[in-house]
């Protein structure tokens, strides 16, 4: 697998263009290449400040930006990596609260691919040696680190000794990549995902992690008391209670947090598996204050997010667009609950082949004005009748999101909605920059 990446700096697309031609070699798995890459670079992950680690489905992200906004609100200088980036690679990498710095990055970026060249890494492999060696250079406090894909052989994974280790909502996701047949390990579906995910555990490492159902929760457990970690696992030794506040509540006592202001109700499920995840460990103290005002600041675009006035909203003026980069069943589930009891809304998708187009489409079943399809910006996406056999109502298609939202009626909301890449596209054009 790879990424896609531009950028306007002349030195850091040239070394962009060196990154978009690797790929991972056909059945390579394993973390050797990480490791000989950072061996290299002098281990810079072995020298990080406390590490906060998150895995998982759904949900990681905005975990991370969680446990970022609560250490900042501590006053910690806090470094962050999370990926996908939405609209520059530089958001991929953030360093000491700020996003990596275009002279920066071109300057690791080839350092680690002129060093690493005859190991033959792969996009993942050089940007996550680039984001660890920046993160080693520059002092900070703590760092929140978002796993890729999976966890146990995400590039990610050869830390070690970190402060905490989260897993967030477990969902299907990436079949091709986690569910390969392999000997010794689960077979259901949904517990080899945890297998995969609790991957990143570590001994006497806190393994924070959302309630699954009991045999998805076994698995996690029967793997970190092969590798030694201490689990600390959702209903079992936490428990996070939603309404109009969040009731959270330890063996070391109980807190009363306000919900986040980011939309969708699962994203209190996030900011309290993040507040466990600061409760369960001992290398870096947050107040419940920090928590929450963590909890009201944190931000995290293309989840739910309301789109500002721009370019793009300005073509449809007098409705509200809302944007998600969602592209499985949980996310449609979390899109449809959070636009239950709203009135019906016109729905713009546009999917990679690779996603299921029933995971998004068919939970909105009976609440949509309209559904257009649009291609997915420089990937292979389902055309509009794959789409169309999930839908209830006729499907229109579109060259791109803004002559989708041109001929929409003057009336109705509008959700955009499938893929991470179309919401990269749809930020662009909206001059909604990630900062």
């Amino acid at each position: 697998m790879k990424d896609f990446a531009v950028s306007d700096h002349p030195r850091v697309q040239a070394q962009l263009d060196r990154l978009g031609a690797l790929s991972l070699p056909t059945g390579r798995l394993g973390l050797e290449v990480i490791h000989e890459l950072l061996a290299r670079l002098g281990d810079p992950h072995k020298h990080l400040p406390p590490v906060f680690h998150v895995a998982g489905t759904n949900g990681k992200g905005s975990t991370c930006a969680y446990l970022r906004a609560m250490l900042e609100a501590e006053g910690y200088t806090v470094h962050a990596a999370t990926k996908p980036h939405l609209v520059r690679y530089n958001e991929r990498i953030r360093v000491a609260g700020e996003l990596i710095s275009d002279d920066l990055l071109a300057d690791l970026l080839q350092e680690v691919l002129d060093l690493g060249e005859d190991l033959s890494p792969s996009f993942f492999e050089v940007t996550t040696a680039a984001t660890f060696l920046a993160l080693h250079r520059i002092p900070a406090d703590a760092c929140v680190i978002e796993v890729g894909l999976g966890g146990r052989f995400d590039a990610t994974n050869v830390l070690d000794h970190q402060a905490a280790c989260g897993i967030a909502t477990l969902g299907i996701d990436h079949e091709s990549f986690l569910l390969v047949p392999e000997d010794g390990v689960p077979q259901k579906p949904m517990c080899r995902i945890a297998f995969e995910k609790a991957g990143i555990a570590r001994p006497g490492v806190p393994l924070v992690t959302q309630s699954y159902a009991p045999d998805v929760t076994k698995t996690v457990i029967d793997h970190a008391m092969k590798v030694g970690a201490r689990t600390a696992i959702r209903d079992l030794d936490w428990i996070a209670e939603l309404g109009e506040q969040i009731n959270y509540r330890d063996r070391e006592g109980e807190l009363t947090l306000p919900l986040p202001t980011l939309a969708g109700k699962h994203q209190a499920d996030n900011a309290a598996l993040a507040v466990a995840m600061l409760r369960h460990q001992s290398q870096v103290a947050v107040s419940p204050a920090a928590m929450a005002k963590g909890i009201r600041a944190a931000r995290w675009p293309a989840r739910l997010q309301l789109l500002a006035d721009g370019p793009l909203t300005a073509l449809v003026p007098g409705c509200k667009v809302w944007l998600d980069g969602g592209h499985n069943v949980d996310a449609g589930l979390a899109i449809a609950r959070h636009f239950a009891g709203t009135a019906p809304f016109h729905l713009i998708t546009g999917m990679l082949s690779s996603k299921d187009p029933a995971a998004i489409v068919a939970p909105l079943k009976g609440r949509l004005l309209s559904l257009s399809v649009v291609p997915a910006p420089g990937h292979e996406a389902h055309t509009p009748e794959e789409i169309a056999r999930h839908a209830d109502l006729p499907v229109r298609p579109f060259v791109d999101v803004e002559a989708a939202l041109r001929a929409l009626p003057g009336e109705g909301d509008v959700l955009i909605a499938g893929s991470l890449y179309l919401a990269g596209e749809v930020l662009r054009l909206n001059r909604e920059f990630p900062d």
